[in-house]
């Protein structure tokens, strides 16, 4: 128990109002102040009460599984019924509202069937279920025949959320037994009914969907049984890459790893915020393996009212996105987090049908970061530029093995090619399976002439916050870094600047660490090099001695 209390007592992050650039354009025809002061309730605390509803049922990494659509069904109803009153404003009554909206379902961004609004199914509301052929009820016996009714029926009038919202079954059986017990289920429910968690277009954030990802994914991730590998990438990470990128209106935008499709919303929400006047959006694509975190990511798009369009399968294997001579796509900008130090078979890289590493630097063996960096290269147009999270260890592996190491290679191939536009060197402790601290390594095909030959070394270590569990980058910082970087400057203790030369001199090792010298860091040196020293002081402070001696005799 006194876990569990020490990990509610960390749900104190509250999520903050809508931002106005962010805002979906269903928030404008609802009718809504854009000022209008939304509630910034504790959404994790109901997210860890609704989990502890569900705790001994399933797995702790397999709550999210059955929280997430839940939570994105609350979501609609919720949105539902803020879009009912608005045409309740316009037609007179609420009852005329919905008998409209019953028979023009483009008047709503998603029509929900009465069965599966949230007051029918929370007990709220009554509902008359119909009679099947035989004259017999079709009404669930319990919450989890309801729930699984519910979403069904959602999708039956969405189909676009096909292989979105009913991923779970909730009354699913195995040897005879609930795979959920019903009364837990209920439990949940119920947390998701306090009428202090609405989430309405005015009530919370766009990226809230993904915040409640990022939380579930923190609380339990650890138990999930997935490699160390995998990270989500933290909010502030994915603004502060998409600040470095800058997206223009219309350019093409790829994650080959999308997970919940986090890092590409952040670059249209920037894209906004930089061109608030542009009506044409990016162009979103993303790949991911899981199917869980391909079904987030499509529930994280629709909520945040995107078009991404998204595949799923094995990018390094069967990269899905391929033009009309079914070569690779490129794009204007690629985005990725993928799993750090991934081991892939070298003869899966040799046999490659779209030669994306043989000519690229070389087939890399044990780990895959630089693997990924090829298969980023390939997704970009001749104008392209890509930030990819790596482990620090993908920029400094293999330096000092003159040319024995494969990986060092890879990476002295992208540097003699001028293809390496930085490395951003981040805090430790921000990633939610790890403490190790992750670089941005940033790529540019066509780099702007003032940066050609260089490379920009940023060391942020320095700008976090110290949380709990996890240390966070402020906000205030984000746009700090961004425009450090971007102008390139050198800043002792901050960033550095090395010329390709430099580079090779060092044998590729490109850490921010060892060209970024902070004021208050460390120098270390080794063991016998000071003990060297102490003696000459010790030899030197004797002959002090002797020389003090003889004067004071003198005297």
């Amino acid at each position: 128990m006194a876990a569990i209390q020490a990990l509610i007592q960390e749900a104190q992050l509250e999520w903050g109002p809508t931002a106005v650039a962010a805002a979906p354009s269903t928030t404008r025809r609802l009718g809504r102040s854009a000022n209008a002061a939304p509630t910034t309730k504790p959404m994790e605390q109901m997210l860890w009460d609704a989990a502890c509803s569900i705790r001994g049922e399933k797995d702790a990494a397999k709550f999210k599984d059955y929280l997430l659509p839940l939570l994105f069904l609350k979501r609609l109803s919720d949105v539902f019924d803020d879009e009912i009153d608005r045409l309740a404003e316009e037609y007179g009554d609420r009852s005329t509202a919905l008998e409209i909206a019953e028979s023009d379902h483009s008047l709503l961004r998603f029509y929900l069937p009465a069965e599966a609004r949230w007051a029918v199914i929370s007990g709220r509301e009554h509902y008359d279920w119909p009679l099947d052929e035989k004259g017999r009820s079709t009404a669930p016996k319990d919450i989890g025949e309801h729930l699984t009714k519910a979403v069904r029926a959602v999708v039956k009038q969405n189909p676009t959320l096909s292989s979105v919202i009913d991923i779970v079954d909730f009354a699913a059986e195995r040897n005879g037994e609930r795979d959920i017990n019903p009364a837990k289920l209920r439990g949940v429910v119920e947390t998701f009914s306090d009428p202090r968690y609405r989430l309405g277009l005015a009530d919370v954030q766009p990226d809230f969907l993904g915040r409640a990802y990022e939380y579930l994914l923190r609380k339990f991730a650890e138990g999930s049984g997935q490699s160390a590998g995998e990270f989500f990438t933290p909010t502030e990470v994915g603004f502060l890459m998409a600040h470095i990128l800058r997206p223009k209106p219309g350019e093409t935008c790829h994650d080959y790893a999308c997970g919940s499709a986090g890092l590409l919303i952040k670059l249209q929400l920037v894209a906004r915020e930089l061109d608030p006047t542009s009506r044409v959006p990016l162009k979103l694509s993303g790949q991911e393996l899981q199917a869980e975190s391909y079904a987030v990511a499509q529930m994280n798009a629709i909520i945040h009212d995107m078009e991404v369009e998204l595949a799923r399968g094995d990018t390094i294997i069967n990269p899905k996105f391929r033009d009309a001579d079914g070569r690779l796509a490129t794009n204007d900008i690629v985005v990725a987090n993928p799993m750090w130090n991934q081991p892939f078979p070298s003869d899966l890289f040799a046999n490659d049908p779209f030669d994306r590493f043989r000519t690229t630097g070389g087939i890399t063996s044990g780990k895959g970061d630089w693997a990924w960096l090829q298969h980023t290269l390939a997704c970009m147009d001749e104008h392209g530029r890509a930030a990819v999270v790596l482990d620090t260890g993908a920029v400094t592996r293999g330096s000092g093995s003159k040319n024995e190491d494969k990986e060092r290679n890879i990476r002295k191939w992208f540097v003699d090619r001028d293809l390496i536009d930085g490395v951003i060197l981040l805090p430790e402790n921000l990633f939610y399976n790890t403490t190790a601290a992750g670089v941005i390594v940033v790529l540019s095909k066509r780099k702007p002439a003032a940066r050609k030959g260089k490379i920009v070394l940023l060391n942020a270590s320095k700008h976090f916050i110290k949380g709990r569990p996890k240390n966070y980058l402020p906000e205030e910082d984000i746009r700090t870094l961004a425009a450090m970087y971007l102008k390139g400057d050198q800043i002792d203790g901050e960033l550095a600047v090395i010329t390709i030369e430099q580079a090779q001199e060092a044998d590729y090792n490109l850490s921010p660490g060892k060209w970024v010298v902070q004021a208050n860091a460390i120098m270390q040196r080794p063991i016998k090099d000071i003990v060297t020293e102490m003696l000459r002081l010790d030899e030197l402070a004797r002959e002090v001695d002797a020389s003090l001696a003889k004067m004071l005799e003198r005297l």
